[in-house]
């Protein structure tokens, strides 16, 4: 419940992406928020006030002048209120009159009236998006401070391909969550030193091809983010991914398995928590061709050895620091996940299920079932942020006890 008692005001603009309003209310609601709505008068033909008012519990707003609402002041009065603005669907129109200051309707006026943050989630064609206007519109309005959130690329409604859509009520609502709770964050990990390692390595087969897996790299830097901001000196060793640093993390780039973990234990000593997010290939190449191999019939046969287990060998240490594994599993998770936890002697581990293609490996959203020694914690679907906060919270707490 990141968002409890917050107050979101809803600001729905006129675009077919108005449709799925209704459920982002209900996404928003889910987090704790009371969220109150207005359409402008080109929203309403995509949706209707009575859906939205069913959803939120709340009367829906969208004239500016209304006799009934405090003398004809409402919108002050909603400005007051708001403790976030989110326009979303945002169109190119309202977009260039938050730009510009206009208003000529109740959203844009409540866009001058209200000290919230501003929360711009973009929706259009992929031309009017790549526009010129447009672009110096959305820059002016990052410049004052609105937190822009997306688009999306993919197909569109009038069936162009490309950058325009507007991002799902999930990651909306979970975009807030994620402000919010980094606006209430205590920095409860002070003065501890945590390296993390994330994304996936790459052994190489020639100059030209190499082994490698789905891993983004996107739960290790989410980490690394939260960790960050929750007080810790954060070192991160990543594989291969184009993900940016997080602000005011150390990042070491690596490629294969013996480049982590040769990087790992350069610095292993100084480490307070070990985290293993990275997704490590098992095996490599026992032998690399120097030159790009060349077909050679129908079949070829490739001799692999196992790679060095980093996650162990830091557990095997003498004195080994508080050390997490991750296990993205297929099948039967929570017990593979226990095995894993017992034979390489972990304080804790973290499990996700990877056969679920709408969470782990490539997508903003995971879910873990998190074991240590005597407990087995489930966090539920979030943003890998938001999952992050949780588990440190969890390894706070662990690291304390141990």
């Amino acid at each position: 419940m990141q968002l409890d008692q917050k107050n979101v005001l809803l600001g729905i603009c006129g675009g077919i992406a108005a449709y799925k309003t209704p459920d982002l209310v209900r996404k928003l609601t889910a987090h704790g928020a009371n969220v109150r709505v207005v359409l402008t008068d080109s929203a309403s033909h995509f949706v209707s006030a009575l859906s939205l008012q069913a959803v939120s519990g709340n009367k829906v707003s969208a004239q500016l002048l209304d006799e009934e609402a405090e003398a004809g002041m409402g919108h002050i009065e909603l400005a007051r209120w708001a403790d976030y603005f989110v326009v979303a669907p945002a169109t190119a129109n309202t977009i260039a009159k938050l730009c510009y200051g206009l208003a000529d309707d109740l959203l844009s006026t409540l866009a001058l009236a209200t000290t919230a943050p501003l929360f711009i989630a973009p929706a259009m064609n992929q031309q009017m998006w790549a526009a010129p206007a447009t672009t110096e519109n959305m820059q002016t309005l990052k410049n004052r401070g609105a937190i822009v959130l997306g688009p999306a690329a993919g197909e569109q409604a009038c069936g162009d391909v490309g950058y325009g859509r507007m991002l799902e009520p999930d990651d909306i609502a979970d975009a807030l969550a994620d402000y919010a709770q980094t606006k209430a964050l205590t920095p409860i990990l002070n003065g501890l030193n945590i390296m993390i390692t994330a994304g996936p390595t790459r052994e190489a087969i020639d100059p030209v091809r190499y082994i490698s897996n789905h891993s983004s790299g996107k739960m290790g830097f989410a980490l690394a983010k939260a960790a960050q901001l929750l007080g810790a000196k954060v070192t991160l060793v990543a594989g291969p991914v184009s993900l940016p640093t997080p602000q005011n993390v150390v990042r070491h780039n690596v490629e294969s398995a013996q480049e982590m973990l040769e990087v790992v234990h350069n610095d292993i000593a100084e480490q307070h928590i070990f985290i293993a997010c990275a997704a490590v290939a098992d095996y490599k190449l026992d032998n690399i061709s120097e030159q790009k191999m060349k077909k050679q019939g129908d079949n070829l046969q490739l001799c692999l050895s196992q790679n060095p287990d980093i996650l162990k060998s830091v557990a095997f240490l003498d004195k080994p620091p508080f050390t997490v594994g991750f296990a993205a599993e297929t099948q039967d998770v929570e017990s593979y996940a226990k095995s894993k936890l017992e034979k390489k002697k972990l304080n804790m581990i973290a499990a996700n299920d990877v056969s679920n293609s709408d969470l782990g490996f490539n997508s903003d959203r995971n879910a873990l079932i998190v074991l240590s020694k005597d407990s087995v914690i489930s966090l539920e679907p979030k943003s890998k942020y938001l999952l992050a906060l949780e588990l440190l919270k969890l390894v706070k707490t662990e690291f304390n006890n141990r």
